[in-house]
């Protein structure tokens, strides 16, 4: 079998520009997996809602995180992308967290150059490492992976703490450590992201955020100014959370689920979990 990074990689290799919506939970993922995606990516963002109902203010363990990885490369067959967050603490923490992530089966992770508690890069009040330091963390992290492990992208939020050219200059710093790709967070206008296009070359990765800007660029926009691999973390996330809030009212006001939101029926939702799957198995091997 080929190794998780392995695939993503020749994706990264192909012509076109890598979409990886963003799933919460394992289930969201199979849905980006049954729409065609070549790949899912991970999000803190939602795994921290999802499982906490809390906001990405750095609330999930390491263990939390990597259990969630586990789980979400067990539903899927495309690569994973994941979050590591900061690595979750000092050198021996990243050994410890990307030896983790191998385990768990994913193609690619990101570590962040932000200070705990950490936060969402949408958020304000980020506060930065070093960038001397979060060049020491990438490489710690690419001398874990040992030669089967996942990606390394090295993201930064300097750009919402502390402006453009200081996200620039450490995108390419982390560029120079060795890293796969370099991941600018925080973008919120097309100003922005053609500034870090012209002045980050090589691999890099966007993150496009429903309600920004930047959401009206399409994939092909994206990969003529120059990006490998666009996730979109919350496109997913917010669409569920609205359509279930939508649910919900039309529920508490009638008093019936009928005439509500639009919704898969029992059969396509047990195609989507691979109910056949354990049907089969119960058929044949079955008491």
């Amino acid at each position: 079998m080929r190794p998780p990074h392995d695939s993503l990689r020749r994706l990264l290799d192909g012509p076109d520009i890598v979409l990886a919506p963003g799933a919460a939970d394992s289930l969201t993922a199979r849905l980006v997996e049954a729409a065609g995606f070549p790949a899912v990516y991970m999000t803190g963002f939602g795994a921290t809602a999802g499982r906490l109902g809390m906001p990405d203010i750095g609330l999930l363990s390491q263990t939390e995180m990597t259990e969630h990885a586990r789980n979400m490369t067990r539903a899927v067959s495309i690569p994973v992308i994941a979050d590591a967050d900061t690595g979750y603490g000092g050198p021996s923490n990243i050994d410890r967290t990307v030896r983790e992530y191998v385990q768990a089966g994913v193609a690619a992770i990101h570590l962040e150059d932000q200070v705990a508690p950490k936060r969402c890069g949408q958020l304000s009040g980020i506060r930065l490492m070093d960038a001397e330091s979060g060049v020491r963390r990438l490489k710690c992290a690419m001398a874990a992976r040992g030669s089967d492990g996942p990606l390394i992208i090295g993201r930064t939020d300097a750009l919402p703490a502390e402006g453009r050219a200081e996200a620039i200059r450490r995108a390419r710093l982390y560029q120079e450590s060795g890293v796969d790709l370099v991941f600018v967070d925080g973008i919120k206008t097309i100003e922005e992201l053609e500034a870090v296009a012209e002045a980050v070359p090589g691999p890099k990765v966007v993150s496009v955020v429903d309600g920004n800007e930047t959401a009206t660029l399409t994939a092909a926009d994206l990969q003529e100014l120059g990006f490998s691999l666009v996730v979109y973390a919350v496109t997913a996330l917010f669409t569920a959370t609205r359509a279930t809030a939508d649910a919900l009212a039309h529920l508490k006001s009638s008093g019936s689920p009928a005439g509500g939101p639009p919704q898969h029926t029992y059969d396509e939702f047990s195609a989507i979990v691979g109910l056949d799957v354990h049907k089969d198995l119960d058929d044949r091997y079955g008491s």
